[in-house]
């Protein structure tokens, strides 16, 4: 069974950092693409990043460009993303999810991805 468990979320303020991981069980990150969603109150959930190993491919939405970077550790088969630079804009619930398909594209659409996460609150105080 594939599971996703997301932590590292938490209270930050404006130009901080903070690192969430994303911990695989049930398959290998390295066979399937990880994306990196977020959600904040009111809006649509959106891409934020997305990496497959087995393709070569990394994505980042462009208002995170410079300022997040997406990484995996495959001997403990997790994903991470550092975000540096936060600012109140970055709120919001933070999921991975994954997918065997080729999915990691431009649009890190929400919709292609199969498997998911509970999420982790990020909040960002001005």
């Amino acid at each position: 069974e594939v599971q996703l468990v997301e932590s590292g979320g938490g209270l930050v303020q404006t130009g901080g950092s903070l690192r969430v991981s994303c911990a695989a069980s049930g398959f290998t990150i390295d066979n399937y693409v990880i994306g990196w969603f977020r959600q904040a109150p009111g809006k649509e959930r959106e891409g934020v990043a997305c990496i497959s190993s087995s393709h070569g491919r990394l994505y980042y939405k462009e208002s995170v460009k410079g300022r997040f970077a997406i990484s995996s550790d495959n001997a403990k088969n997790t994903v991470y993303l550092q975000m540096n630079n936060l600012k109140p804009e970055d709120t919001a619930v933070y999921y991975c999810a994954a997918d065997r398909g080729d999915v990691c594209t431009s649009w890190i659409a929400p919709i292609d991805f199969n498997s998911w996460g509970q999420g982790t609150q990020v909040f960002v105080s001005s």
